[in-house]
This record gives C-alpha cells, structure tokens and sequence, in this order.
C-alpha cells in the first residue's frame, strides 16, 4: 500500500511540475515585458532564475506533503543509485517510473488545454535536434551534470534551502541554454515522454534511447562520482 501511495503521489507531483515548468517561458516572458526587459538579457535570465526558484520551493513543499513524491525519474535514480533513498528499490522505481510517465502526460494534457490560445506558441516540449547519437550523449551528459549539481548543492552546499533552490536553478539555465540546440534539453524523463505522447511519439526508440535510457545512465554516473567524492568510507589508521 506504502508503494501505492508513493507511486500516486509522484504522479500528482509530476504532473504539478510539468504543467508548471511548461509555462516557465510564457511567465517569464510576460514579467520581462511588464518590466521593459529582453528576455534573453542578464535581468531578464535572473527573472526566470528567480521564478524557477518559487516554482521549485513550492513543487517542494507539495512533494513533502505527498509523503517524499518525486517528479524526475532520473533524480529518482540518482538518490537511489547514491544510497540517499534507503526506502527505495528497484522494485519500487519499476512502479514509481510509470507513475511518473503518466503524471507528466496529464500534465502536457492539462497545459495544452488550460493555457490561452495566444500563449501557444510558447509551449514547447524536448526534441531532438541532431543525430540520434550526439542527442543521446548530450542529454546524458547534461542530466549527469544537473544531477551532480543537486547532490553536491542539497547536502555539500549552503544551509539555506531558498539559496540552495536558487544555485540548483542557475545551474539549471546553465545546461538548458546550450542543451537547447541538442535535445531541448529534458533532463528529466517523464517531461519528455508526456510531451512526446501527445505528439504520438512517445513508442519510438528515440524516445526510450535518448530520453529514458542515457539519462539513467547520465544519473546513475553523477550518483558514483558524488560517491567517490564525498561518501568515500574513511579509511582507519592503523595502531
């Protein structure tokens, strides 16, 4: 039953999440012209810093309510493959994972009906934009990077959770902004497939090879270097 719970509770998160961050641009957008400011401008890349950094603190604070929930399959993985999740395994991710494949679908449904006719356009989801192979390394790359970056800002970085939520988005737009000329980037699994589902690509092997399977890989890498680095057993001198 615990499963159970946990399995629904990733699904609403997941589904919070990618509803939210698909309007992260349109937001974003419509503060900089409120403020007279480029988008792309310094000011303007620190307006969607800082309302990222909102949207995840609040994503947070939902997930602890729903019991620990999770909306990053490859996060997930990295916890786990870290030893940072003792309550997990490898059964409960084969139930977890769906759960959070089907949330981040409902929550592309959810956009695509909710948001303004005008707004649209804006709504992009992960694709891939080079040869299969490039995508596949570079999503890999950039979800082992983000993924490092939580483990070392969460439990290596400042004691203030408002600034570790801020470094973890800075360091997010860091990958975004160059991941977008591969593969969008998605960084996370269950957002590319909801999007790759309503466009009917979600059964192809583009889309289990680069988005599922080299972002675990990516995952599971930042987990042993963030091991090797700061969880290294402490060797005893000899007497």
């Amino acid at each position: 039953m615990g499963l159970v719970k946990s399995a629904i509770g990733d699904a609403i998160l997941t589904s919070i999440w990618v509803f939210s961050i698909s309007t992260l641009r349109i937001i974003a957008s419509q503060v900089s012209s409120f403020l007279n400011l480029h988008p792309s401008s310094l000011a303007g890349l620190f307006i969607v810093t800082v309302i990222n950094t909102i949207l995840v603190f609040t994503i947070s604070l939902i997930g602890r309510i729903l019991g620990g929930a999770s909306f990053n399959p490859s996060t997930t993985v990295t916890f786990y493959a870290a030893g940072l999740r003792p309550d997990s395994s490898l059964t409960s991710l084969a139930v977890r994972f769906p759960a959070q494949a089907a949330g981040g679908v409902a929550g592309v449904l959810a956009v695509l009906h909710l948001i303004p006719t005008q707004h649209k356009s804006m709504l992009k989801g992960p694709s891939l934009k080079v040869d299969l192979h490039t995508g596949a390394t570079a999503e890999s790359a950039l979800t082992f990077a983000l993924n490092l970056t939580i483990l070392v800002v969460m439990f290596q970085g400042p004691k203030n959770p408002f600034l570790k939520l801020y470094l973890i988005s800075v360091a997010t737009l860091c990958l975004v902004i160059p991941g977008s000329a591969y593969t969008g980037p998605s960084m996370n699994p269950a957002n590319a497939f909801g999007w790759a589902y309503v466009n009917n690509r979600h059964n192809t092997w583009e889309q289990f090879y680069v988005y599922w399977i080299c972002p675990f890989i990516g995952a599971t890498l930042a987990a042993s270097v963030y091991r090797f680095l700061f969880m290294s057993p402490v060797k005893q001198k000899k007497a």
